[in-house]
Order: C-alpha cells, then structure tokens, then sequence
C-alpha cells in the first residue's frame, strides 16, 4: 500500500444507550454495563448474580421510564449528539488522511464494529478518544481495555493511541465557559454546582499513587503528579479551572457527585445532600454544570435537570438551571479536532 495515502483512523467512544426505551433493551444494556468487571469491581460469581438476579430484573422497568422521558424523535439524545459530533468533525479534517467511526462501549454501535471498520481500510493508526474528560478505571480504562482485548485478535496491528483525559484542554474548557456564560446572562446565582458522575471509593484508592488519596478536600485541592488519574482530583480541577475562566466567586461554588449506586461509599460530597445543604443556608438561585459529560444523557436531563430541580424547589429552593452538555458545540469540535489530530 502507497503510505503517502495510508490513513489515521479515529475512533470516538461514548458511554452507551439502550436500543430503545422499553425494559426489555434497557435490562439487556445494564447487564452489558454492569457486568463490566471495571464497573462494578467485584468477584465474576458475585457480580453475575447480583446483576441477573437483582439488579437488572428489578431496576431495569423504572430505569426504562426514565428514559422514556429522555428519547426523542431522533432515539437516545447520548447517540445522535455523538453523530452530530462526528459528522462536523469530518468535514473539518483531510478525508485522505483520516476515517472517522463512532461507538458505544456498550451496546449499539459497538467498538468492534468500529474498530473492524478501520481495520478494513488499513490505517496505519488508530487514534481512540473516550468521550468522558476525567480518567477512570470505570470508563476511560473500560474503553481501553475493550480496544485491546479486540485488536489482540488481529492478525496485523497498527500503532493505537489512546487519549486517557482532556481536563486541561483549553479549548474544552473555553467550549464549557462559552455555554456557561450564554446561561449566566440570564440572571444572577447564588451558587455555581459542578455535579459529577460519582465512583466507589474503592475504585479511588486502588489507583492511589503512594498512598496519597485520602479522599478528602486535602488530597485534592492541588493536581499534580500523583493524582493526575485520581478521578475525584481530577473533578475538582475542572471545576477551579471552568471557574476561573467565568470569573466565578470561590464561594459560591460547589462540586459534588451524583448517581450512587448500593450502600457502599461512594466519592463525596454527594449531590443530593449538598442540595438539602444549600437550601438550608437559604439558597435561592442555582446554575449546575455536569462537566463529566460531553453530550446530554440520562444522567444530566433527567437526574440533574429534573430530578435535582424538583427536590431543591421542594425544600424551598427557586431557579435551577443546568448548562446543557457540549453536544456538538463548534468550539467542542475544534477541540476534538486537535485532540485527535495532535500529535502529542
């Protein structure tokens, strides 16, 4: 093959949907996700009655309700948002240098469908983007692994470069301040909230580097060295940085972690109980970032959007507005750009 007409392939990776809303496609996607030995990190046997026997017979009828409320005329607004992201990044990069595909690390459109996609036109490079800023185990490192255990099998291998996190990115961060100022012109806030996607601690302590998570504010209010792959460090450091491009007040602003699952702990502070905290104080006006994710999904429409907002107008609270994801935002697509095209 000519190598001055070899192309780099580029393969965008998100979280995954259902096929539809229904309970039968949802349990069939919480039992691909959950049986994922880096999401839910315990022992195979344990893990595989836990989630046949309990967790996906009786969660998935309410989990599909809520994502009823999320589907549009165009399906899962996670899948098309990542279309949308693919089909103006294309336009904007040479077609005889680099070949674009999408997929879900579970469910539909899978990995190795897009990974055979590239493997057939031959690219001498395979460039893998998780959608997902913060590095954990439980996302970026579930992507990674999945490329891995399927190019394996392949007979030829080309080099394959994977991006593990874009916190510092200036252009993901200027594609955050952008949205958070359009939503900031619309009044004043007596809080700025930065509700991530939570983990177990567990998860947290295993990759501690030395010993050094605490899981405390301590261990994160700096980012460094050692704990540049800690995921709550790494949270916490979005947050001051999207902070300090807004100009925002340290002392209205929050972060804090959604979405816990079981009785064991999980990363704090929990964004359920800052919200009974805020209201409280006597919190009126709050604008809330969901910067773990880079479209909108269940987890940011509903959990953040709805959810949240009614308990805080419950308890008193008046305005809760969330910035809405990335999506396919110009300025977020120039910034997938230089990621995968960089050549750092």
């Amino acid at each position: 093959m000519n190598k001055s007409k070899s192309k780099t392939g580029i393969l965008l990776v998100n979280l995954g949907t259902p096929d539809s809303p229904e309970t039968g496609d949802v349990r069939k996607y919480l039992r691909e996700f959950l049986m994922d030995g880096r999401v839910l990190d315990i022992p195979y046997l344990s893990r595989w009655m836990l989630v046949n026997f309990i967790i996906a017979p009786f969660r998935s009828p309410k989990s599909a309700k809520e994502y009823q409320k999320l589907w549009t005329e165009r399906g899962s607004p996670l899948l098309f948002h990542t279309e949308d992201l693919r089909d103006k990044l294309v336009p904007l990069l040479d077609q005889e240098k680099y070949q674009v595909e999408i997929a879900m690390r579970y469910q539909s459109p899978s990995i190795e469908d897009g990974l055979k996609a590239l493997n057939k036109a031959n690219v001498q490079e395979i460039v893998v983007l998780p959608l997902f800023p913060q590095y954990a185990s439980a996302s970026n490192g579930s992507v990674i692994d999945k490329v891995m255990e399927l190019a394996r099998e392949w007979q030829i291998i080309p080099s394959i470069r994977f991006i593990s996190n874009f916190v510092e990115h200036p252009l993901f961060l200027e594609a955050w301040a952008e949205l958070g100022k359009k939503q900031m012109a619309e009044g004043d806030y007596d809080r700025y909230l930065f509700s991530y996607h939570g983990l177990p601690e567990r998860q947290i302590l295993k990759g501690a580097v030395d010993g050094y998570c605490q899981l405390n504010g301590k261990c994160c209010a700096s980012y460094h060295k050692k704990n540049r792959y800690c995921y709550r460090a790494q949270s916490f450091h979005t947050t001051r940085l999207i902070s300090e491009k807004l100009q925002l007040p340290k002392e209205k602003v929050l972060t804090s972690f959604q979405s816990r699952l079981g009785k064991d702990p999980w990363i704090k502070p929990y964004t359920d109980e800052l919200i009974k905290e805020m209201a409280a104080d006597g919190v009126k006006k709050v604008m809330v970032f969901s910067p773990a994710f880079v479209a909108d999904c269940l987890e940011t429409t509903v959990e953040v959007g709805e959810e949240y907002k009614e308990l805080f107008i419950e308890l008193g609270g008046e305005k809760w507005d969330l910035v809405p994801s990335l999506n396919s935002e110009e300025t977020w697509v120039e910034c997938v750009k230089d990621l995968v095209t960089s050549e750092k």
